[in-house]
């Protein structure tokens, strides 16, 4: 605490010790050219100074730098020079006047800056409480629905004896409804850790197929799509952290498969470039409305028109992983119809026996 309070103290004094600085270099400057401007002129450049310390600085600083502008310009500019006695009752106007110009204008600015901060504040505040009730809304169905299966299954089951293939089916249901709700738990908790800045890569080396296969698997159950991915022969170790990457991956197949039609393919393919490790998902669905495209990796963005499910996270949270990464993802539709995501990510590479050696 002590420690904090010395920042902020030695942050005041530099502001105190600015504003002195600029209204006395603004001065000298004045008084060196003064062959060539009046003392009028003087009294302009130096409020333009007072005006411009309001519009970064508090209150006091703002105040001693309009003060000690007044004294300056009446002691060094007003005749008679060097001293602060003012012959002239228009001269003694037009200080006065000075002065009360330089307090009213470094107190409005000052006071214009609080008007738009807190106005900033209050559409951020806004935009929360919209976001959020987006979030809940979309909550609200995403988490009924499959607590709703989940619950007629079970009474169902209790009922009494049934077939093995409808007990069957019924689990799956269970099966099914269960792991929609961790996915939307898992969303939340992962959009947590973006938000909160407690995301920390864990790097490892990979074999790229391998992974992909992986998540590939996990879509085996998925009988309305085809997945298709072919494995690069000798493709190279890439370090980088595996778990969110695979997230990211099973967040794109997922998106394809729940807004293409059946029967659609979807193709993953890996390259590398240079030091940048691809991956490239496209699917020949409808695509993206070309006026939509700089919006798909926003929070709870979903496609207009689109059929109901989902929180509109699941890209977004994509993008930052990969930015985790210091990577990038974009899409862009294909031609004639359907839309490929780029990851692009900047790894280490190695090969097994590269490693072996090591």
């Amino acid at each position: 605490m002590l420690r904090f309070k010395g920042v902020l103290l030695k942050i005041r004094k530099a502001k105190y010790l600015t504003s002195i600085i600029l209204v006395v270099l603004v001065s000298l400057s004045c008084f060196l050219g003064i062959d060539y401007i009046g003392y009028k002129i003087v009294a302009l450049l130096l409020l333009m100074a007072v005006s411009l310390l309001a519009m970064f600085f508090d209150t006091k600083p703002v105040i001693i730098a309009a003060l000690l502008s007044a004294l300056i310009w009446n002691f060094f500019f007003i005749p008679p020079l060097y001293t602060f006695h003012i012959t002239q009752a228009e001269d003694t106007l037009m200080f006065l006047l000075y002065f009360v110009i330089a307090m009213v204008n470094a107190v409005l600015t000052i006071k214009i800056r609080e008007a738009e901060k807190k106005a900033r504040e209050r559409e951020q505040k806004d935009n929360t409480i919209k976001l959020y009730n987006t979030l809940f809304n979309s909550l609200s169905h995403e988490l009924k629905t499959p607590i709703s299966s989940i619950m007629v299954a079970v009474d169902t089951l209790k009922e009494g004896n049934y077939s093995k293939q409808l007990t069957n089916e019924l689990l799956s249901e269970i099966e099914l409804a269960g792991l929609r709700l961790n996915r939307q738990v898992e969303h939340l908790l992962n959009m947590s850790r973006l938000e909160n800045a407690m995301l920390k890569l864990h790097s490892d080396w990979c074999d790229a197929n391998e992974f992909i296969f992986s998540v590939v698997n996990k879509f085996a159950s998925y009988k309305t799509h085809q997945l298709v991915f072919e494995p690069v022969d000798n493709f190279p170790l890439v370090k980088i952290d595996v778990g969110l990457i695979e997230n990211v991956l099973h967040n794109l197949l997922y998106n394809a498969i729940q807004y293409t039609p059946e029967k659609s393919f979807v193709k993953i393919t890996i390259s590398m470039e240079d030091q940048f490790f691809l991956i490239v998902v496209c699917d020949d669905g409808p695509g993206f409305p070309a006026e939509d495209i700089p919006l798909v990796f926003d929070k709870f963005y979903r496609v207009p028109n689109t059929k109901t499910g989902g929180t509109g996270l699941g890209l977004s949270i994509a993008k930052g992983f990969v930015e985790a990464h210091t990577g990038t993802i974009s899409v862009q539709n294909q031609v004639p119809h359907g839309a490929c995501f780029t990851i692009s990510i900047p790894v280490e590479t190695s090969y097994v026996n590269n490693l072996m050696n090591e």
